[in-house]
């Protein structure tokens, strides 16, 4: 998958009815791939189906839950009765959440595990078989999270920690068979995962505590996707300041936890007011 064409090639993005997993549909059709989106939500599914369908892509739209093994083995059926291959999987679906360890109803945990590492997992299993085939890309939407916890967020960073994990480990057992494992970390992005984020009883946060306006847009960060995966990267930390957490992480991880907590306790409606 040389230089950024992508014709023919079939990409299966999982939650890409918004956010980075929709801009990388978008991005990767543009580059001439043939395109596979999930999500839960039908009416968001069809619009975003329709939406890239106006820019003259090829794209099958498949309903499925992430956090379901059952749905993942019919979405990896489904691509390969209809294209006959899989070339790159991203696993973009993922949910957050905001609340205090001890304030947490456990099955807010569960969820956001079952969804970010677990809806990985099965996705990944089903793919491979394929993408060992073609030689193609596996690719983990993860998070500066998976590199650095924050209080408020102890589910969304163990289910990252795993994520990143499982690749680190996967990647090993595939890298003399010609397939390719990049695990992103986006930093801060505006996309609409902080205005779903869970709250302690499983309840939708609404607003984001942070100012969308400052951070990276999903099709710069869809963009730099496109081309660490044309160069088989390994890793992708993006923003200044995603790249100087994971730096400060590894060399001064005891004052971090300081700098972390005063960032955090600043942010609005902080669970630390």
């Amino acid at each position: 998958m040389s230089g950024m064409n992508y014709t023919d090639k079939v990409v299966i993005i999982t939650g890409a009815t918004s956010g980075i997993g929709e801009a990388c549909a978008s991005v990767f059709g543009a580059a001439g791939a043939k395109l596979v989106i999930t999500g839960r939500n039908s009416q968001k599914l069809a619009e975003t189906a329709a939406m890239l369908r106006a820019k003259k892509l090829e794209v099958l739209p498949i309903l499925a839950d992430a956090g379901s093994e059952a749905d993942n083995r019919r979405m990896a059926e489904e691509a390969l009765a209809h294209f006959g291959r899989i070339d790159i999987l991203i696993n973009n679906a993922g949910i957050s959440m905001r609340a205090l360890f001890q304030d947490l109803d456990l099955e807010v945990f569960r969820k956001v595990m079952d969804t970010n590492f677990w809806g990985t997992v099965y996705a990944t299993k089903y793919c491979l078989p394929a993408i060992l085939a073609a030689k193609g890309s596996i690719i983990g939407i993860s998070s500066i999270n998976g590199y650095r916890g924050t209080p408020a967020r102890t589910a969304y960073t163990a289910s990252k920690y795993a994520m990143n994990g499982f690749f680190e480990s996967l990647r090993t057992e595939v890298m003399k068979k010609g397939v390719h494992v990049l695990v992103v970390a986006p930093g801060f992005t505006s996309s609409n995962i902080r205005n779903t984020a869970l709250t302690a009883d499983g309840s939708s946060q609404g607003e984001s505590p942070r100012d969308e306006s400052k951070m990276m847009s999903s099709e710069e960060v869809a963009n730099h996707i496109l081309h660490a995966t044309s160069k088989r990267k390994r890793d992708l930390v993006l923003t200044t300041q995603g790249k100087l957490a994971v730096f400060l992480n590894k060399w001064i991880p005891g004052i971090l936890d300081g700098i972390v907590y005063n960032q955090m306790a600043k942010e609005k409606d902080s669970p630390f007011n």
